[in-house]
């Protein structure tokens, strides 16, 4: 929601300034400082949740890897164990 709000800011500060007839490429780069200005002051609120709504996927993310990270090792020791009696079989006269 946040970036949505900071892409109409930006729409409409560019669309207000190429009306005023300023060159396109400038009317872009002072519609940008101008959206960041805005956004800075007035959405900190939706700039919180957005940044907590991020940072609990980044944790969500760790936790899946580490989880996977620890069923693969669990399948490993199963692997090993039966190669290991496989073997043991094999070997036995």
């Amino acid at each position: 929601m946040y970036t949505l709000i900071r892409v109409g800011i930006f729409a409409v500060v560019l669309a207000v300034l190429l009306l005023l007839q300023i060159q396109p490429f400038i009317a872009a780069i002072v519609a940008a400082l101008i959206s960041l200005c805005i956004s800075i002051i007035f959405l900190r609120k939706p700039r919180e949740e957005a940044s907590k709504t991020l940072h609990a996927a980044r944790e969500n993310r760790g936790q899946a890897a580490r989880a996977k990270a620890m069923s693969t090792s669990d399948d490993e020791d199963v692997e090993d164990t039966a190669v290991d009696d496989a073997t043991r079989r094999t070997e036995a006269p």
